[in-house]
């Protein structure tokens, strides 16, 4: 069995703390994270399992305040390093949506469903009384919103909230 993330799925929005839990097994009991945007990062490490080869559950909270992240999306990394030349392995990578570049101040988002007549600019008038903020909607969900001019009843956007 490989190190597994199961939190946060692929393009989840997270803020700070990054919340990160899985299953993992390690070199005599430690993993090593990575969380980046290929400009800032935080690294670390922490014991799994009990040190001879089987698997335990793991949670982290890791803080990134002080990263300098330049980009909405990270990645969360979770990895071993190799006993026999320090090299990178078993390693798990999942990309996220980082809330606190798209909106000061985040604190989690709201889920809204899409209906019938529903624009960008109106769902953004309705969460942040202001339409010129659909833009911010369309970076929380890009896999759900391919073009900002369609979207769809029934889809699920993931809405940003600020403090």
């Amino acid at each position: 069995m490989a190190n597994e993330i199961q939190q946060p799925k692929p393009f989840d929005l997270v803020g700070n703390p990054v919340l990160i839990g899985g299953i993992g097994s390690g070199f005599e009991a430690i993993l090593q994270y990575r969380v980046h945007d290929g400009h800032g990062e935080r690294t670390g490490h922490f014991t799994v399992g009990g040190g001879t080869g089987e698997h335990g559950q793991f949670h982290l909270s890791i803080d990134v305040s002080g990263a300098v992240f330049q980009l909405d999306r990270l990645f969360v990394e979770v990895f071993e390093e190799s006993a026999a030349d320090g090299s990178e392995i078993n390693k798990v990578i999942v990309p996220v949506i980082f809330g606190p570049n798209i909106v000061p101040g985040y604190v989690g988002f709201r889920l809204h469903t899409v209906q019938r007549g529903d624009t960008l600019a109106k769902i953004a008038h309705d969460h942040y009384s202001d339409p010129r903020r659909f833009q911010d909607i369309v970076r929380a969900n890009p896999l759900v919103i391919t073009d900002p001019d369609r979207i769809f009843p029934g889809q699920a956007l993931k809405i940003p909230i600020g403090a």
